[in-house]
């Protein structure tokens, strides 16, 4: 299984930050990457500047031929075909698309699997749980469910 979180809190050339989601999973389609599900959409406040508008997150279990390398460097060209500027890291941006996983692979160097930080984060968390709710995670053994219910209680995403 290979999953992909989006997110953003700016608006891009596409409107919004749901918009944005909606086109740019659109256009990874159109790039060869076949989407097979995507969670709900959810709302959680920035972080860690709670005044920066609130984010709207999504994770998306998608198919395709290209290694992750491959598909890193693709869902980056995305980002910054939607807008997405890389300043400061926890910025606000018009898209931010990660590599959760791929297929169980466990690797570190030009691309790190799992996503170092996805087992921390409930804006990942709570989407991933609802779209695949059987995955683990390939180096803690745990699912979403169970790492998320070891994280604490602060700025829990709401289904919008």
């Amino acid at each position: 299984m290979i999953l992909i979180a989006l997110g953003g809190n700016l608006v891009s050339p596409a409107g919004p930050p749901a918009d944005t989601l909606k086109c740019a999973l659109a256009r990874l389609e159109a790039l060869g990457v076949k989407i097979l599900s995507v969670s709900s959409f959810y709302g959680t406040p920035a972080w860690p500047d709670p005044s920066a508008p609130p984010f709207v997150n999504a994770v998306a279990t998608v198919k395709t031929v290209l290694q992750p390398v491959e598909l890193l460097d693709l869902l980056h060209g995305v980002e910054t075909e939607f807008g997405r500027m890389r300043s400061a890291p926890n910025a606000p941006r018009t898209l931010d698309i990660d590599l959760i996983d791929h297929d169980g692979l466990v690797m570190s160097g030009a691309v790190t699997l799992p996503h170092p930080r996805a087992a921390q984060r409930s804006f990942v968390l709570v989407p991933l749980a609802e779209v695949a709710p059987g995955w683990r995670h390939p180096v803690l053994g745990q699912g979403a469910a169970e790492l998320l219910a070891a994280l604490p209680d602060r700025d829990q995403p709401k289904r919008l």
